[in-house]
């Protein structure tokens, strides 16, 4: 009968020790998630990570005024939350989005709905964002976009989500 190379305690150790370090090495291969953004309706929330950005991210470029255009506009996988006329709104974003002189401003189906704000939390109260003004029947959803400005107003990221109107 031959003994065991290892006692069954260094065996374990030497398995923790190599399960470790294989998560380390694969965590480390992967890709810094983006910051996120917030959209909440009453208890309702739903978030999601930039999938428009400059070439990556922070490399200091800005996106193409087509690109912007392309994910304001063409984002048919956006993360869909149900808004009632009369909800509070509530629109938030990670303080990554506006360090470094960085800005956010809202999009609502292509037309900006705030000003480039430094502020990591904006609401609105009783907004009606399925208005018409007496124009025909209200849509039944609309694309509400975040998109990030550099210090020169140029886009560098942008985050969409679809709004459903509650029925």
């Amino acid at each position: 009968m031959t003994a065991p190379l290892f006692p069954g305690r260094a065996r374990r150790s030497v398995a923790a020790l190599g399960a470790v370090s294989a998560g380390l090495l694969l965590l480390s291969a992967c890709d810094k998630p983006t910051p996120l953004a917030t959209v909440t309706v009453g208890s309702s929330s739903v978030s999601a990570e930039s999938e428009c950005r400059a070439d990556g991210g922070d490399n200091g470029k800005d996106l193409s005024m087509d690109k912007v255009q392309e994910c304001l506009t063409g984002r048919k996988d956006a993360k869909t939350i149900e808004y009632g006329r009369g909800d509070t709104l509530r629109l938030g974003v990670e303080p990554e989005v506006v360090e470094d002189g960085k800005k956010w401003q809202a999009v609502l189906d292509g037309q900006p709905i705030t000003e480039p704000s430094a502020n990591t939390y904006r609401s609105f109260a009783g907004a009606d964002v399925f208005a018409t003004g007496g124009q025909g029947e209200a849509p039944q959803s609309k694309m509400l976009s975040f998109v990030q400005v550099g210090e020169d107003g140029k886009p560098l990221a942008v985050w969409s989500f679809k709004l459903k109107l509650k029925k």
